[in-house]
């Protein structure tokens, strides 16, 4: 099948907004006489006129042959073998051309069957991800009809939705992702097979959807991504405890955090959250319901121990459903939730001398705080107090390790 393409003067993708190392990667593999080509995502922002967070490059040649190529080199991945190419602290991913069957429903579990750029292309999840673009030559290189529908705003699946989203139930939560970041429209066959497949979604590696989630609380779109996921069902089956939360009417509350953290990250000098702060979001207004629904009798409020107790008992019916977070993220994001009633205690008295405990997380309870304020403006004074201790205490810290060096030295 012969692709249609599109020259510079039809797509307007300009070469310098692509990355310098991208193109190094790209020119380094055609030298060796391998096809390669920028792929996917980045195109399609390239497209949309948005710039990518990533370059992510197909070639014909194979890991080990990539390998040979580059100086720092790792290869990852059992189920869909990539190479990591590292210059310093960043990284180009770097995949070889697969083939697949997109007729059969049978979940994928394994995905290194080599192919040419145009298998490679059909087995991808939407048109408009589809795309390759060829920077020796300046062309959009098009398979799938992804041209026209990235120029509509149309999200259409490549091959049989149904189908599809069976092979790769993750696809349907791509699908929501997209439409909440771009306000695409969902063609009707894929928006079909999204309400029928729904419930597909459990048979998914819980790894690779938590990190689209994730990744969906540091896009700038969460609060339109958590909306459709409820909207169409899949978050009942994901997370079926903060489900039933956004469809009460106490809803708007993690809504309202979301709400904040999109502006925040819209901020050219705030590039990112982060993922404990993200998934407090998400955590802290069911844990103050909890604790207010258990404690709010008590006129001394709750201990710490008690208010640890009840955070862990709620992240493990929040998460463990069909989720499992990583142990330090978890740690890190019960020590913010914990670390808030150090700050607002359940029950607040009149004057409370305010002291800085000794975690490391306790930098990111602050700036949790801070988003709370966003939310209760009310609070903005506490704040100011608690980030002026904070500062005192990390200075006298710093004083204290200097000190201490400079005794080391001297002995």
């Amino acid at each position: 099948m012969q692709p249609k393409t599109y020259s510079k003067k039809q797509h307007g993708i300009e070469i310098d907004r692509i990355d310098s190392k991208a193109l190094y990667v790209l020119e380094r593999l055609r030298t060796a006489n391998h096809i390669a080509y920028l792929v996917g995502g980045s195109v399609r922002d390239l497209l949309l006129k948005k710039n990518p967070k990533d370059f992510d490059i197909s070639t014909s040649a194979k890991p080990h042959e990539i390998k040979s190529l580059f100086h720092r080199v790792i290869l990852i991945g059992k189920r869909f073998c990539l190479a990591h190419i590292h210059f310093g602290k960043q990284t180009m991913e770097v995949s070889t051309f697969r083939a697949g069957d997109i007729t059969n429903e049978q979940l994928i579990t394994e995905d290194n069957t080599w192919g040419s750029p145009e298998e490679d292309a059909i087995r991808r999840d939407f048109t408009i991800n589809g795309l390759f673009y060829d920077s020796k030559r300046e062309l959009v290189i098009d398979y799938v009809n992804g041209y026209p529908d990235t120029r509509k705003g149309m999200l259409r699946a490549i091959g049989i939705p149904f189908l599809r989203f069976k092979q790769d139930p993750v696809r349907m939560i791509r699908c929501l992702k997209f439409k909440a970041r771009f306000g695409f429209n969902i063609d009707e066959e894929t928006h079909l097979a999204l309400t029928e497949c729904k419930g597909e979604i459990v048979k998914s590696s819980s790894a690779r959807v938590l990190e689209e989630l994730l990744r969906m609380l540091e896009s700038g779109s969460a609060q339109q991504f958590f909306r459709l996921m409820v909207d169409y069902g899949m978050m009942q089956y994901l997370i079926p405890t903060i489900a039933e939360f956004l469809e009460t009417s106490e809803g708007y509350l993690i809504y309202s955090y979301l709400e904040e953290v999109d502006k925040i990250l819209a901020e050219s000098h705030h590039p990112y959250l982060q993922r404990p702060i993200l998934l407090s979001c998400l955590v802290f207004p069911l844990l103050e319901k909890r604790l207010k629904l258990h404690f709010a009798d008590r006129k001394r409020g709750a201990s710490l121990s008690s208010i640890r107790h009840e955070c862990s008992l709620l992240v493990d019916d929040i998460f463990s459903a069909s989720l499992r977070i990583p142990k330090r993220l978890r740690i890190q994001t019960e020590e913010l939730l914990i670390s808030q009633y150090r700050i607002t205690p359940l029950q607040m008295k009149k004057s409370s001398r305010i002291h800085i405990p000794s975690i490391p997380e306790f930098n990111l309870a602050i700036q949790f705080f801070s988003l709370r304020c966003h939310i209760e403006p009310a609070m903005k004074e506490l704040l100011k107090k608690w980030v002026r201790a904070y500062q005192q205490a990390m200075n006298k810290e710093a004083l204290h390790c200097r000190e201490k060096k400079a005794s080391i030295v001297n002995i």
